[in-house]
């Protein structure tokens, strides 16, 4: 049940770094993020296309570059995350008893 929480959580640290090197490197590629993040080919593409679907990024001929919503995206980031571990907080069982 909590690994696949896990799993996502990797996933989207992932995204929100490919995301982040596109903000600071515009444009920027695949084979210079793969190569600057350690993360292969493949996992880049495949968070790049996920970034593209929600519209955070869009391609260009000389790399993936930003869009319009990437920054109201960004400015409600911190505060998404926040509350997610808000939530994630309230939901440990802590002084139960003994199993």
């Amino acid at each position: 049940m909590i690994d696949r929480l896990e799993k996502e959580v990797d996933m989207l640290e992932r995204h929100l770094q490919v995301l982040k090197m596109v903000l600071e490197n515009e444009p920027i590629g695949i084979v210079k993020m793969s190569n600057e993040t350690g993360y292969p080919h493949h996992k880049v593409r495949y968070s790049l296309r996920v970034l593209e679907e929600e519209n955070l990024i869009e391609p260009s001929s000389q790399g993936a570059i930003k869009t319009e919503e990437t920054e109201t995206f960004v400015e409600d980031l911190d505060g998404k995350i926040e509350s997610i571990s808000e939530k994630l907080e309230g939901m440990k069982i802590e002084g139960a008893a003994e199993v």
